[in-house]
């Protein structure tokens, strides 16, 4: 059960941070987010082979509570498993950060955080504050953000997105948005839109300072067609139609058919918080 707050207490801030196969950065990114007020962390280790889960467990105590799954999860599908156990946990504000973003980012983060305490619902971060890329592949995927969000009625986000970069939400949002949603980011905004709750660019960060390792064009563009079919669903959504990831005669997939909903479906956060008591409790080693 949530964690009662206490009249007059500051809602507790805690952070999602999804890893997989993260070792060179995760204890960073948990330094980084705690500096930045996280009461709490959530790594949520998942499929990982290099000595990630290794790492965290040794950080494992009262302020780093963290879940583990021994297949991959698929992308954006931790974020949802976070949302699940910080909501269980009474969060007041949730900050997700991926577990490769070892970039000077704090005042990012503590700008986000900063951004929902002042009222937002969902803070994202501009990842282009000096104008669009010049690389047709990012070029053509920002402009598909920009369009669902003038679709969604909020052009003045620009191309921010929840896919992209870190982003903080209310405990608002946590109830009126489904977390199984957090799976398919776009989807998420869109809800959050169309239920009229507050969206704003809380914090501007150059991607290339973001700290995430470059990636093989395989695999960016696997992510952007992830994207805009994400997109593609989220625009009929909003709309209140059938759920569809096709436009002109081409279905988006990337790694869209890797996120497992299965896993998602059958967990049960109360397990975990139940985990969390348990580890915050125990007699520490001498």
């Amino acid at each position: 059960m949530p964690e009662a707050v206490a009249e007059g207490e500051v809602p507790m801030l805690v952070a999602v941070v999804p890893a997989r196969n993260e070792v060179e950065s995760i204890e960073k990114v948990i330094d980084l987010v705690l500096a930045a007020g996280a009461a709490l962390v959530i790594p949520v280790v998942n499929g990982s082979t290099d000595g990630t889960a290794a790492a965290v467990r040794s950080r494992a105590g009262a302020r780093v509570a963290p879940v583990f799954f021994d297949e991959p999860l698929g992308v954006d599908v931790p974020r949802a498993v976070g949302a699940l156990c910080a909501r269980e946990a009474g969060a007041g504000c949730v900050l997700f950060v991926d577990g490769d973003m070892g970039g000077d980012i704090r005042p990012a983060l503590v700008a986000l955080v900063d951004a929902v305490q002042r009222g937002a619902d969902l803070a994202l971060t501009d990842c282009y504050p000096h104008g669009c890329p010049r690389e047709p592949l990012a070029v053509k995927l920002l402009r598909v953000r920009a369009l669902l969000n003038r679709v969604i009625g909020r052009a003045e986000l620009g191309a921010a997105s929840p896919s992209h970069g870190p982003h903080a939400v209310s405990a608002r949002f946590l109830a009126r948005i489904p977390a199984p949603e957090l799976a398919v980011p776009p989807v998420a905004l869109a809800l959050a839109a169309r239920e009229g709750l507050r969206i704003a660019v809380g914090a501007a960060i150059p991607h290339s300072l973001l700290g995430s390792p470059v990636r093989s064009e395989e695999h960016a563009s696997r992510i952007a067609e992830t994207i805009v079919g994400d997109c593609i669903e989220a625009y009929r959504v909003f709309r209140g139609q059938k759920r569809s990831r096709t436009w002109g005669g081409r279905t988006y997939v990337g790694y869209h058919r890797h996120r497992r909903r299965d896993l998602l479906a059958s967990f049960d956060p109360a397990t975990w918080c139940a985990g969390r008591l348990h580890t915050r409790h125990r007699t520490p080693p001498a």
